[in-house]
């Protein structure tokens, strides 16, 4: 695969936890995009996994209760904001944040922080292709 993104819309998140100055976003099932060069074909898979932010500033008061399943939103780092989607790997330092969106809620996640991970767990399952 020469590409793999995450696509926030339709991924579920099991819960959202604030420790110290970490935000940790558990992904129960994150909805991946994979894509070769060359090819017209991409396929869908899930994997489990949790996108970090450290050295959060201004940590929201209250937290969306999981589970959740995300509408949408953008996150970034430095000058890169990436909207709907994540991409595999990310780990960068700097100016991040994340803003996120969830189905049937009005609340947004807004989080500032000075660097931000992605962390997957275990095999990505496939889904189908997309044609």
């Amino acid at each position: 695969m020469d590409s793999t993104s995450i696509e926030l819309p339709g991924s579920e998140i099991e819960g959202i936890e604030l420790e110290q100055d970490r935000l940790s976003i558990r992904f129960s099932k994150a909805l991946l995009i994979k894509t070769m060069t060359g090819s017209v074909e991409r396929t869908l898979w899930w994997q489990k996994g949790r996108l970090l932010l450290g050295e959060v500033e201004e940590a929201p008061e209250h937290l969306p209760q999981g589970p959740l399943t995300c509408d949408g939103g953008d996150v970034g780092e430095n000058i890169y904001t990436y909207r709907d989607m994540i991409p595999l790997p990310l780990q960068s330092s700097g100016q991040v944040f994340c803003k996120l969106r969830f189905r049937g809620r009005e609340e947004i996640l807004v989080v500032h922080g000075r660097y931000i991970r992605l962390e997957m767990e275990a095999v990505p399952k496939y889904i189908c292709h997309l044609r």
